[in-house]
């Protein structure tokens, strides 16, 4: 089992793997399983999870597992802990710590992460567990005279706070600062607000002596937003990587991208374009993916709760991470699908 901060970070970022997020809050597995017609059971979310974790072959596109809590306490249907049994994978588990939203205090349409007094007791815990990174979101909201310095610079201490205690821990954090994509704001626009987010992320990091070898940075890519105008995703990459080498220190071992707002198809052809685009030239990091969304959509839908759909929702589950795995290296393309 790795111990080693840095290990593990490169180990979460190893050539053609990317970490699957499967991390959905109790409240955000309900609205999904809802959808689809399946109860709300911590046993089905059991099943659902043992599904994607068991899929032959999945240890070859996907190097991490980012759990809820409930997850990191559950096992196999054999009775092998979930956790154990990713390992055994040679997968690593990892685990969401954040616990969730709430409106910031006189700023109208901005949010922030709400800070928890027990993490550093939970942490403890999810390494006796066998966790060996941690996530944590922060969501930048844009729109009419949003965000605000004071809106970023809360989030990005807040992040630090987080990663200090993970490595305390000897945890590896994922520091995830969210520019989400709603609204009908420009790609330019875009730029601007995730550059500003990442300069001030890695100053209030860097204050607070976080040891950038052993962090893993998960953020979006500089994308058009939902309700705007759609762009190539030849620009999405120039814009995006010109952003990274602008703000984010060479140190940093990986980057591996949110899906957002983005469909399954979007999140590869982007990637891949970004990864192509990395190719030439002359870049520290790695890149990669962390996709829930994007790797889990079509095999939940096929699955809906039924055991006789089981082995299809696998290979569908198998034939995304391959995608997304492709496309972190620059070899995607849409015929693929």
């Amino acid at each position: 089992m790795l111990d080693d901060l840095q290990a593990i970070a490169q180990a979460m970022v190893a050539d053609g793997k990317g970490i699957l997020a499967a991390d959905e809050s109790s409240g955000n597995i309900k609205k999904k399983f809802e959808k689809l017609g399946v109860e709300d059971t911590a046993e089905n979310h059991r099943r659902y999870r043992e599904l994607l974790f068991t899929t032959p072959g999945m240890e070859n596109s996907i190097s991490g597992v980012i759990l809820f809590d409930e997850t990191i306490r559950q096992s196999t249907s054999d009775g092998m802990p979930f956790a154990q049994y990713l390992w055994s994978k040679n997968v690593i588990p990892g685990i969401k710590v954040d616990i969730g939203l709430k409106d910031m205090e006189g700023h109208a349409g901005e949010q922030v992460t709400k800070w928890d007094d027990t993490l550093d007791a939970r942490l403890k815990e999810y390494y006796e567990l066998g966790a060996r990174f941690a996530k944590w979101r922060v969501v930048i909201n844009i729109g009419e005279n949003i965000p605000s310095d004071e809106c970023i610079l809360e989030n990005a201490k807040t992040l630090s706070q987080y990663a200090v205690l993970c490595q305390a821990n000897g945890i590896v954090p994922i520091v995830e600062p969210e520019v989400l994509m709603d609204g009908n704001h420009t790609i330019d626009r875009c730029y601007e607000v995730t550059h500003k987010t990442l300069t001030q992320l890695f100053a209030e990091l860097k204050n607070a002596a976080v040891d950038l070898t052993g962090l893993i940075l998960k953020p979006n890519m500089v994308i058009y937003s939902l309700q705007g105008e759609k762009i190539s995703a030849q620009e999405v990459a120039e814009k995006t990587l010109r952003c990274f080498l602008e703000t984010v220190p060479a140190e940093v071992p990986g980057i591996v991208f949110l899906s957002g707002g983005q469909s399954e198809m979007e999140s590869c052809i982007n990637l891949n374009a970004i990864a192509q685009l990395v190719k030439e030239k002359d870049v520290s990091w790695k890149f990669t993916f962390s996709y829930g969304r994007a790797l889990q959509n079509s095999a939940m839908k096929n699955w809906s709760g039924k055991d006789e759909n089981l082995e299809k929702s696998q290979e569908i589950f198998a034939h995304r991470a391959q995608l997304a795995s492709a496309a972190s290296r620059g070899e995607y393309n849409i015929e693929m699908e």
